[in-house]
């Protein structure tokens, strides 16, 4: 795989080069030339693959030529441990579950791929490597139990104080070892900011081999497409068209399904859904793009007002909104809103959803409702198991749910976190030290 930066000011380079610089020098996002189209013979018998199988023949079609088939299939297995299930919800609306992995969170795919790949090129190169990664939620706990003791891998992990759910901060800062949690005065916004900019430092790049595991990643990007390819497998065989509903804050989700069509998955149409921090579904209704800060909601995972994959999302259409709006469908929806539908969906259907997944809901019914889309399958991806934001689901459905017992066990551990400015400069001398 070749990739090039969206800036295109820079050479293109390897799949190997862009897995650990993560950013290129010119602060674009890196991006792949050719996105190979599978056969039909795929689609024609996906129904009877494993997720496992599919996520193979998946990311064999894009990196065959960089890992061998052999121990490309040993780390999809080792990534691919748990289910995905697709969940009939009410009608012709399912849930794709992604909360099964060791996080109860979407980015255990992402992240436990990246450090899987990351380290067999480690161990083949002798070398080690520092993470940077910014979080608003659940990548924080992603990435800490996807390269906790991971060889020749230190992760810090950055964090908005104060912005995190209880449950979702215990699962980063926990863990110890080879993981660490600075715990940012400020916002993801602020977080994110502070790792880019420290990509871009020629100091800390002289002294450290620094890479990233956020969606800013290429190697995030590319298993977060494995489950697109499953989904559909499991509802194939109902025999219509498939809008996906996705709940969006830095849109890495939203991309990984767009590789996923690319690569000729048949998917009708995309609703990219968010909070109050809309600035995407502003930018498809304008045209216009405008960042701003971000503002704090219940579905704080998405509270994002400058998404760093929006260059990737420009990219996928050369900078086409028409073309994008022929795919991607924007919605956007409050706190208000969002805790009425889980109550509502709650009392109808027994359904528990986070308010992250409540957002994907309400952003599907808008879209069916609006294009009378009664024949087709809707389907909207859960990013995160509700107990992970239990204070928000106990009151509003006015039940005690049951806690998994991972985050049971997260949740009687002390919190170790090092409190940090929201300045560049405050990490730049942390790191130094």
């Amino acid at each position: 795989m070749r990739l090039y930066s969206t800036k295109k000011t820079v050479p293109e380079v390897s799949f190997k080069e862009a897995l650990f610089k993560g950013l290129p020098s010119d602060n674009g996002l890196y991006m792949p030339l050719e996105i190979p189209k599978l056969p039909q013979s795929f689609f024609d018998s996906i129904e009877q693959k494993s997720f496992a199988e599919i996520a193979f023949e998946v990311s064999n079609a894009l990196l065959g030529d960089d890992i061998p088939a052999a121990d490309l299939k040993k780390i999809i297995d080792d990534v691919i441990s748990f289910d995905a299930p697709v969940v009939k919800v009410q009608d012709n609306m399912y849930v794709l579950e992604l909360f099964h992995g060791p996080s109860l969170a979407f980015k255990d795919f992402g992240a436990r791929f990246m450090s899987r790949v990351m380290s067999y090129y480690l161990a083949k190169d002798k070398q080690d490597i520092n993470i940077l990664v910014a979080t608003s939620g659940d990548t924080g706990g992603a990435v800490a139990q996807g390269f906790y003791n991971m060889p020749g891998i230190h992760v810090t992990i950055l964090y908005p104080s104060g912005k995190v759910s209880d449950l979702q901060e215990k699962q980063l800062t926990t863990l110890g070892g080879n993981i660490t949690a600075l715990e940012v005065q400020g916002t993801f916004d602020d977080c994110q900011r502070m790792v880019k900019e420290a990509f871009l430092d020629e100091e800390l790049n002289a002294k450290f081999n620094l890479s990233s595991a956020n969606s800013i990643n290429i190697s995030r990007l590319i298993p977060q497409s494995f489950y697109y390819f499953y989904a559909y497998a499991q509802v194939k065989k109902l025999g219509k068209d498939v809008v996906f509903s996705v709940p969006s804050g830095n849109f890495g989700n939203l991309c990984g399904g767009l590789i996923a069509k690319r690569m000729g998955l048949p998917v009708a149409h995309f609703v990219a859904t968010t909070n109050a921090n809309n600035v995407i579904p502003d930018y498809l209704a304008s045209g216009v793009f405008n960042p701003r800060p971000s503002v704090r909601t219940i579905s704080n995972a998405m509270d994002v007002g400058n998404p760093s994959n929006y260059q990737r999302l420009v990219a996928f259409y050369n900078e086409d909104v028409k073309a994008i709006r022929a795919d991607i469908t924007g919605k956007y929806f409050t706190d208000e809103q969002t805790e009425d539908i889980i109550k509502k969906v709650y009392d109808t259907t027994g359904y528990i959803l986070d308010p992250h997944t409540a957002v994907a809901y309400l952003g599907l019914r808008a879209y069916m409702y609006e294009n009378s889309a009664k024949d087709v399958t809707g389907i909207f991806l859960s990013t995160a198991h509700p107990a992970k934001f239990i204070e928000v689901v106990n009151d509003v459905i006015g039940k005690n749910i049951e806690i998994p017992e991972s985050l049971q066990a997260a949740g009687k551990l002390k919190k170790v976190s090092i409190p940090l400015g929201n300045q560049f400069k405050d990490l730049k001398e942390y790191l130094l030290k």
